[in-house]
């Protein structure tokens, strides 16, 4: 359990944060300026917050009531920058070997060197220095030294921000298999939708130096009014789902959950996977009655929450979709046109080809995850 309380000053901008998180992944997801690198700086005890309270794992290591100020060596927390910031001069083993000197006396030994590099993937690397890596491989080199230390914590500052998109979709996966397998909570900033939904166990939307929402992700994201503080353009909500059967004639996946059945292009994963999906807003149609004669071979009755309006001409549309939510965005001419409003039965109709690798993860449930690499393969 991490709880974090904290009010703190600099310059014009004032940091005002309270939350609390569990295991798995905690994302602090908003804008950029938002403040959320602030509250990692004073979880790691790099800034010194004017007031406030930070508790990890049950040790006290903020109270300035009680005149608690843990210095950060002694906090046993592992950060990861926006890059690597490795030793150039020292191989890949030497640099994933200096972490274990941070770690505490007792359970320096007890680390394990082979056990991380295969979470990783990075036994081919060990001989190499970091000029000859990718910049992937170089965080994940930069992840396994912060968990050589034996973190009680690992503080990500969004260790995606400097790779191109190929370079993301090398690492996500990795970073799939740390939440779900290393057993180190994580604090994770970003300001990528992307991103916070595909690994986020909880999230912490931040604006304006104050937390606007906590909660598991498919609460989170499938709330319309969060968006003005997150940037609209992304909008998108997330279910939970497994795979319920396979269509090799036609080379589709039956996808299963709370709210029914979503049919998508194959998925080489055994039937009873638990994954998770993002639909954006603007891949859903609506329609007022269940439609006919079209392509989307997924049709799903829902029910009207509330109704946003965003930028001119613009509304989004929170949606019931049985036990999960789901967002549309439309015009306000179609909404006028459907009768939308809170309480309105409608259908939401999502077109197969719009679910692709992007929108589909691991679960990041307990138990949940294969023990190979790649997640999925559309």
């Amino acid at each position: 359990m991490l709880e974090v309380d904290v009010q703190h000053r600099l310059g014009a901008f004032t940091l005002d944060a309270h939350f609390r998180s569990g295991p798995g992944l905690t994302a602090l997801f908003g804008r950029s300026g938002a403040g959320k690198t602030s509250v990692v700086n004073a979880i790691a005890g790099l800034i010194q917050p004017r007031q406030g309270r930070i508790v990890i794992d049950g040790s006290v290591v903020l109270d300035t009531e009680c005149g608690i100020r843990t210095p950060t060596h002694r906090r046993r927390i592992g950060y990861v920058f926006q890059e690597g910031r490795l030793f150039p001069h020292l191989t890949v083993r030497h640099n994933l070997l200096f972490g274990r000197w941070f770690a505490p006396g007792r359970e320096r030994r007890g680390t394990r060197f082979d056990d991380i590099v295969d979470l990783l993937g990075i036994a081919a690397l060990l001989d190499r220095r970091p000029a000859r890596l990718s910049g992937g491989e170089k965080q994940r080199v930069a992840i396994g030294r912060a968990l050589l230390s034996s973190p009680r914590l690992l503080l990500m500052d969004e260790p995606l921000a400097s790779l191109d998109s190929r370079r993301k979709d090398e690492i996500l996966p990795y970073l799939e298999r740390l939440r779900d397998e290393a057993g180190v909570p994580i604090v994770y900033v970003s300001h990528s939708v992307a991103e916070v939904t595909r690994l986020a166990t909880t999230i912490v939307l931040i604006s304006d130096g104050q937390v606007r929402a906590v909660g598991p992700v498919q609460e989170i994201m499938g709330r319309a009014e969060l968006y003005p503080f997150a940037g609209r353009f992304e909008a998108g909500a997330v279910l939970a789902v497994r795979v319920a059967a396979h269509d090799p004639q036609w080379s589709l996946t039956e996808l299963a959950g709370g709210f029914g059945k979503l049919v998508v292009p194959r998925l080489e994963k055994p039937v009873g996977t638990a994954l998770r999906v993002r639909i954006r807003a603007r891949d859903v149609t609506l329609a007022a009655t269940a439609p006919s004669g079209i392509s989307a071979l997924n049709v799903l009755p829902a029910r009207v929450e509330q109704l946003v309006p965003i930028e001119e001409g613009a509304l989004d549309v929170q949606l019931r979709l049985g036990d999960e939510r789901l967002l549309a965005r439309v015009t306000r001419r179609s909404g006028e046109a459907l009768g939308l409003a809170a309480g309105r039965e409608v259908f939401a109709v999502i077109k197969t080809v719009a679910i692709d690798g992007r929108n589909l993860s691991r679960s990041g449930e307990a138990g949940d995850h294969d023990d190979d690499n790649e997640i999925f393969d559309i």
